[in-house]
């Protein structure tokens, strides 16, 4: 969670030093570096280190020596055989605090990978949710396959994480090697190779077409993750991919789910994202004021209550919430929220527990050509009004209902189907797996 709006990028680092060393395969595809490029690492190194010194809420950093540990991690540069090694020298340093809102986002790269496939926790294991058409993912992975190692590594609730921080953020792969099991209960190998895209290696902003190809990211990212809202006879159905929304955006959305009895508010797989939005959201669910929780900061003058103060008219219908294991931060928030001022139902699976409050701040090297990189920083732990924090513990639905291996292979939605049943409606599980389909960003 945010206190301001930068690219956001989710990413658990608990025990990420644990993941001590790619495999040889993933090795070998990463460039090897040069005495100038390993300089650069020490700088982000430091960056680091000078950021948490400054920002972290903990002015104890946990109890760890902060400086020990950076001359350890630094020494580590010294050694490191190739670029996506040295990021994750600089990730595994910051991962001592064991805290999901703190960590490094590196440098672009200069070529764009495209997977082919997207994975996700169901439950404690991971499995293959989506195929692009016309990958070679496409010829050897099958939606419904449950994921039991990448490239060597675990991918299971522990390690997942900490697996897909580094290979989609610190280090992409040009292939994977993957060990998998069918729905039908069959092991098999796959090695599946990425779509690799050059891109520039250095952008001109005050050229019109670099600024251009920015914008339609930009622009692309935005559409893939909007906000809908659908009609189910009495029941809308609210899929929140993010918490990006203003003021008229909410009061909109809010507006169409005031005419109907129930509301299903579907944050499965919706990372976080901006306070304001989770707060707007908030406000409009509830007839008062709701005290989402109470942070707990470095500086006590900062420790303000975050609060939902209600405006405009509110849905005041049945209320039931979807969390998954992707569900985090202000999705977090938002559901345990809900459950403690019984106002609705949460069902699902158990939330990623990733939540803190905390800011991105932006660093940069170089003089004509400048390379961006980033280090964010918890600022607060949020205490809910239980007195807990629901960092590394996260939300446990009212009701635990998990799609099956069979369900995903099949395209069906048994818990949004179930909810809307249970909100009053009717649905079944296959055309409640149509009603959002996924919308892949162009290559």
């Amino acid at each position: 969670m945010k206190t301001r709006s930068t690219a956001y990028i989710l990413a658990a680092l608990l025990a990420f030093a644990g993941l001590a060393s790619p495999a040889a395969s993933a090795q070998q595809q990463q460039p090897t570096i040069d005495k100038e490029t390993r300089g650069e690492i020490s700088d982000m190194l430091r960056s680091a280190y000078e950021e948490v010194s400054r920002h972290y809420y903990d002015p104890k950093l946990q109890g760890i020596d902060w400086s020990a540990r950076y001359k350890t991690y630094a020494e580590r540069i010294d050694t490191a055989p190739n670029l996506g090694e040295g990021f994750r020298i600089v990730a595994a340093f910051l991962s001592g605090l064991k805290d999901s809102h703190t960590f490094f986002v590196p440098p672009g790269r200069a070529v764009r990978y495209e997977s082919g496939y997207r994975y996700a926790l169901v439950g404690n294991s991971a499995f293959i949710t989506r195929i692009r058409p016309n990958t070679d993912a496409a010829a050897k992975l099958h939606i419904g396959d449950e994921i039991l190692a990448m490239n060597g590594f675990d991918v299971d609730r522990r390690d997942f994480d900490n697996v897909r921080y580094y290979f989609n953020t610190l280090a992409p792969q040009l292939s994977m090697k993957f060990n998998l099991r069918s729905p039908s209960g069959e092991v098999r190998p796959a090695v599946v190779a990425a779509t690799a895209r050059p891109t520039k290696k250095v952008m001109d902003l005050t050229e019109t077409g670099d600024y251009e190809e920015l914008v339609r990211q930009e622009q692309n990212e935005d559409k893939a993750t909007r906000s809908r809202i659908i009609d189910q006879g009495d029941v809308a159905i609210w899929k929140l991919q993010h918490f990006d929304l203003d003021i008229d955006q909410v009061e909109k959305t809010i507006g169409i789910a005031r005419r109907h009895k129930a509301l299903v508010l579907d944050l499965r797989g919706n990372p976080g994202g901006e306070i304001e939005s989770l707060l707007l959201i908030a406000a409009s669910l509830f007839d008062h004021e709701i005290k989402i929780s109470d942070p707990v900061t470095r500086k006590e003058k900062d420790a303000k209550p975050m609060i939902a103060r209600r405006h405009g008219q509110p849905f005041d219908g049945k209320l039931i919430v979807l969390v998954d294991a992707g569900s985090a931060s202000c999705s977090e928030l938002l559901a345990r929220v809900v459950q403690l001022e019984h106002r609705g139902t949460v069902i699902g699976d158990k939330s990623a527990g990733a939540v803190m409050e905390a800011r991105y701040y932006p660093e940069s090297m170089g003089a004509d050509t400048k390379i961006y990189y980033g280090i964010q920083v918890t600022m607060a732990n949020l205490i809910m009004s239980d007195g807990k924090s629901l960092e590394k513990t996260g939300v446990t639905p009212d009701k635990l209902l998990l799609p099956t291996a069979a369900d995903l292979a099949a395209g069906r939605d048994p818990v949004l189907a179930h909810a809307v049943e249970q909100a009053g409606g009717k649905l079944d599980a296959e055309a409640a797996g149509k009603l959002f389909p996924y919308e892949w960003l162009p290559l």
